[in-house]
This record gives C-alpha cells, sequence and structure tokens, in this order.
C-alpha cells in the first residue's frame, strides 16, 4: 500500500498568498494496472507561474500544479525501468500513478556529477525558458547591450550568462545587495539593487548611458514603465512575466506604450515556454545548456528547501523573492 501526500489549495488567493490557503492531505493509491508506473517525487519546483494560472486552471480542493523530477519504484510498463528518473507535471504530491505519456527523461547523457533538481531549474524550464526567449524573441548580437530584470531569478541568471557568451553588455536588477553581488559574480557588467536606487530611470541610463538593445521582461509595472523609455530604436522585448502584478486585487495603470513601440519600431513579443515543450528547440536547448554547465561557461544556484511538508512556505517565499536562483523543494 502506498499512501501519497499532496498539498491542495483551499480557496482561491487574495493578494498574497498565505499558509491557510493550503491544506495537506492524504489518498491511498490503488494497484497498478498494466501499462502504468508508479513514481515518488524526489525534487519539486516552485514558480511564479502558478500564482496567475491557479485563478483559471485550479478549482478550489484541487492539488496545486506543479513540476517535479521523480523516481520510478514500480512499473507495468515496459518502457520504464525502476530506478528511472523523470520530469513529471503531476503537482505538489508526493506519489503518482502514470501512463508514461507526460513523463520528459533526463537527458540521456546527464553526469552523476551534477543534482537531478537542475532538471526543474537550469536545464529545465527556467533554462529552456531563457534560452528560447533569447534565441527566438531578442537574437541578441555580440556588442548589443541587455537588460534583463529579476536578474538573480531562476530564469534571470540564465538568460545573463547567455547573453556574455553571445558577446554583450548585460546589465540586470535584483531586490538586495546580496543578489547584486551574485550577478556581478556570475559575470553581469552591471546591476544594481532596484529596492534601494533613488531612481529606476537614473539607474537605467547610469548602467547603459546608450540605452538597451535588448529587454527580458518578467517584473512588469512601474519598471517596464522605465524600462521602455531606455529602449534604442529596433530593440526587441522578450515580455516572459509580470510578477510584479500577479497578487494585485486591482489592476495597475501605466503609461500608453504604443507610440514608444511605434517610432522607436520596437519588437515586443509575450512567449509561454509551455508551447515550445515539443519542439525539437526544448531538447537542442537543454543539451546546449548542459554543454555549457559543464564546461564552467554557465554557473547554477539553487535555493533548497527541505521537506515536502513546507512546500506552501517555499512557494510563498519565491514569490516575495527570498531566492537567488531556482527556488527548490526537496525530498
Amino acid at each position: 500500500m502506498v499512501v501519497s501526500k499532496s498539498w491542495t489549495m483551499v480557496k482561491h488567493f487574495e493578494g498574497v498568498p498565505k499558509l491557510e490557503d493550503f491544506k495537506l492531505i492524504e489518498k491511498e493509491l490503488p494497484p497498478l494496472e498494466d501499462g502504468e508506473v508508479l513514481l515518488e517525487s524526489v525534487f519539486w519546483s516552485v514558480d511564479p507561474y502558478m500564482r496567475p494560472y491557479s485563478k483559471t486552471a485550479l478549482k478550489e480542493g484541487d492539488v496545486m500544479m506543479g513540476t517535479q523530477v521523480a523516481r520510478v519504484t514500480e512499473s507495468k510498463n515496459p518502457s520504464f525501468t525502476v530506478g528511472d528518473y523523470y520530469v513529471a507535471q503531476s503537482g505538489w504530491t508526493t506519489h503518482f500513478i502514470s501512463d508514461g505519456k507526460k513523463l520528459r527523461a533526463l537527458p540521456s547523457n546527464w553526469p552523476e556529477s551534477l543534482p537531478r533538481s537542475l532538471a526543474l531549474g537550469a536545464v529545465g524550464m527556467p533554462g529552456v525558458t531563457a534560452y528560447i526567449g533569447l534565441k527566438q524573441i531578442c537574437d541578441p548580437k555580440p556588442g548589443e547591450v541587455l537588460l534583463v530584470n529579476s536578474a538573480a531569478g531562476a530564469v534571470g541568471t540564465i538568460v545573463g550568462q547567455i547573453a556574455k557568451i553571445k558577446g554583450c553588455k548585460v546589465v540586470g536588477s535584483a531586490g538586495s545587495d546580496d543578489k547584486v553581488a551574485y550577478l556581478k559574480s556570475i559575470g553581469f557588467d552591471e546591476a544594481f539593487n532596484y529596492k534601494t536606487v533613488g531612481s529606476l530611470e537614473e539607474a537605467l541610463k547610469k548602467a547603459s548611458p546608450e540605452g538597451y538593445d535588448c529587454y527580458f521582461e518578467h517584473v512588469g509595472g512601474k519598471f517596464a514603465d522605465a524600462a521602455h523609455q531606455q529602449m534604442k530604436d529596433f530593440g526587441r522585448i522578450a515580455v516572459c512575466g509580470c510578477i510584479s502584478m500577479y497578487n494585485d486585487t486591482i489592476p495597475q495603470t501605466g503609461p500608453y506604450i504604443q507610440p514608444l513601440l511605434l517610432f522607436k519600431q520596437l519588437r515586443m513579443e509575450g512567449f509561454l515556454i509551455f508551447r515550445y515543450e515539443d519542439k525539437p528547440i526544448y531538447e537542442e536547448a537543454q543539451k546546449q545548456l548542459l554543454e555549457w554547465i559543464l564546461e564552467g561557461k554557465v554557473k547554477y544556484h539553487e535555493h533548497i528547501t527541505n521537506g515536502f511538508e513546507n512546500m506552501p512556505a517555499g512557494f510563498i517565499g519565491m514569490l516575495n523573492g527570498e531566492n537567488t536562483g531556482k527556488a527548490i523543494i526537496k525530498a
């Protein structure tokens, strides 16, 4: 008998999620049928997208959405071997049964020297998001200037390092002096603490007086308003998130962006990584990221929260910016 524990969403979040918005439940899983596999979660990912998606994708009482690295513990499917690891999208749960159709194997050349949690971070969805957003939308050229906000997060740290590999000047913003120091330690040319600068406009101009060719957007709101003004003609903006707005109960209003888009002839595109999951570029990105990490060209940092019982706290902490790099929950 296998008992699975799961975190459910008690009610839809009002403003910032709170611990009392979650409930831990237990469920006995049935015996496997032919073609099925039983998996045990080893690492879970907590990500900003869970906050806005919970509004439309979940009903009150549903298991929280999310991704994990899980190990096969029992198999009645010849394609899956006990002991193998997969990335699954089975939510905040410790054990689950799968027919194997939505399990993504870790890259075949995964070295034992790297933690498998990277399949949720630098070599997983966040890293792939950075790779594809840069390649498909920003297309940075050597000598260009790239700006990324929330730069010390799971995606931002990889964006900046890939842009450096491409020969760009990279500017990042983050929410603490420690995070700024970390960004500089991994190669960012300029970095600033957006919480302590007197003026975002002045900080952006100081970091790059000539303006910005590329902007990788995670934050939205007032930061975006200031950054758009600093774009060069023909600049490219990849909109990956708008975390400053996810907890708003009253929608923000801001300057109209159409004149800037028109007269600076900017390209601005929002993208969701889910549309690329079955495309060849996803595996291309994973292969390249793994290679860069092994070569030391891309460095990673994980913010580990130990214990499945602490998932809600880890999620809330991530939304509050407590993590540097990828926020991971470890069993």
